[in-house]
């Protein structure tokens, strides 16, 4: 699944770069992510030089180096390794207001080409959990309290030993920002995953359950496994 998902985001990635001086884009930070992440790292031909790129996400209260800081995550695993002509991560050192206000004029001074992301176990894109997902959030990014299901997740993931280690609060792209990026790709392996990619294929488009949202884009691929889609083994 990774490396079909790297291979059409890397295919998308080199036709807009033949047609445009650059391109923006948009990754997110999750163990979800880190086959995709490998392949398109991996792939050759993008001129990573031409490439801006942001992350959706980030905890408010973690250390500088704190190992789980998404910011982390993506510099190892990506940024650090292909090297995009410019890289804007979400500083939380800073007081809320004026990081949300720096990230947002960020964001916001051009189109976003790309958006590679995935989705929660509670449904959520980026940290839109339900409590506080907004289809029509008048904020570019904001602060959010992240619900016990998201936090759960985290543990799951092995991110954290446990729920009470993992930060309450994080800041992050709202579902309007994510929505108006040009081309979305959204991989979603694993069992975890299972019901939140049925409740997102099937439900309601509702903020019960943020990514059904995703069915109205014009041009998103969502990318499952075996394990986390429904009939992945019938």
């Amino acid at each position: 699944m990774g490396e079909a998902a790297a291979a059409d985001v890397a295919n998308h990635m080199k036709q807009l770069l033949s047609e445009q001086d650059s391109i923006r884009m948009v990754f997110a930070a999750a163990p979800s992510q880190n086959e995709f992440l490998h392949a398109l790292v991996h792939t050759e031909g993008i001129d990573w030089s031409r490439v801006t790129a942001f992350h959706m996400d980030e905890y408010i209260g973690l250390p500088a180096d704190a190992p789980q800081r998404f910011s982390q995550f993506l510099q190892e695993r990506l940024f650090q390794l292909v090297r995009p002509g410019q890289v804007h991560l979400i500083d939380c050192s800073s007081t809320v207001d004026e990081e949300c206000e720096r990230y947002s004029k960020l964001i916001t001074e051009a189109p976003i080409d790309i958006i590679c992301l995935g989705i929660g176990e509670n449904g959520h894109i980026a940290f839109n959990d339900p409590p506080v997902a907004d289809f029509n959030d008048s904020f570019v990014i904001k602060p959010v309290e992240l619900d016990l299901p998201c936090r759960q997740q985290q543990v799951n993931d092995g991110c954290f030993p446990a729920v009470d280690a993992v930060p309450t609060h994080a800041l992050t792209l709202t579902i309007p920002t994510m929505m108006a990026g040009k081309r979305l790709f959204c991989m979603v392996p694993g069992p975890t995953k299972r019901e939140a990619v049925t409740r997102t294929l099937h439900d309601e488009i509702s903020t019960a359950c943020p990514a059904t949202i995703l069915r109205i884009h014009s041009n998103c691929t969502l990318y499952v496994d075996a394990d986390s889609y429904e009939g992945g083994r019938n």
